[in-house]
Order: C-alpha cells, then structure tokens, then sequence
C-alpha cells in the first residue's frame, strides 16, 4: 500500500466511524501520513539524470 493510498484509507474511516476516541486515533494516524508523505515528496529529485 501507498502512503496516498494509506492516507484515503485514513480519510474513509474518518467518514465512517462516530467513536470520539477512535477519531482522534485515525486523526493521528492520518496526520502522521501526512507528514511522511511530506517528507517522502520533498526527497523526489525534480530533474533526474
């Protein structure tokens, strides 16, 4: 799985679940793929050889 994959995973449990607790789970969880895909993004060489 992608980590944009992983991200819309996040974002459909969100849609889905009404469990307080739950929500600020995947809501950390989703900000943590955020981050990483952040990160990954700013490494891809704009102009490879």
């Amino acid at each position: 799985m992608t980590v944009e994959q992983h991200i819309e995973e996040l974002r459909a449990e969100l849609r889905a679940i009404t469990d307080p607790a739950e929500i600020h789970q995947i809501e950390a969880e989703l900000q943590a793929a955020l981050s990483k895909a952040a990160e990954l993004e700013a490494t891809v060489d704009p102009w490879p050889d």
